[in-house]
């Protein structure tokens, strides 16, 4: 029988990393592995680098938070892992300043609301 590869790490343990109606982008393209209804499984859901909103917080398997995360552009509300997520609201200084030198202060401004 071959091993099961697992995720050890209990989120649980640690508060949630993204609070309810922060602001995330999809770090990878999501398709439809069956549980969501309405969509062709293998649909693409969400495309990397869109942006969505927490909407609620859950738990799966006492074990990971998954995060209702509602992605307006595209219509759909998808839930996922915080591994897949990224704040655009929480960003630390040195990536606020990596995005005004790649996109110039008014551009990085509009997607992260760095002021």
């Amino acid at each position: 029988m071959t091993d099961i590869a697992r995720d050890d790490t209990v989120e649980l343990a640690h508060p949630p990393r993204f609070s309810i109606g922060e602001r995330v982008v999809c770090r990878s393209v999501v398709r439809n592995d069956g549980t969501y209804t309405g969509r062709d499984i293998g649909e693409m859901l969400v495309g990397r680098g869109e942006v969505g909103y927490v909407r609620s917080i859950g738990t799966f398997l006492q074990q990971f938070y998954i995060y209702a995360v509602e992605f307006v552009d595209r219509g759909v509300q998808v839930g996922m892992r915080a591994k897949e997520l990224c704040t655009l609201d929480h960003l630390p200084p040195e990536v606020t300043e990596q995005l005004r030198e790649r996109l110039g202060a008014d551009r990085a401004a509009e997607i992260a609301r760095i002021r």
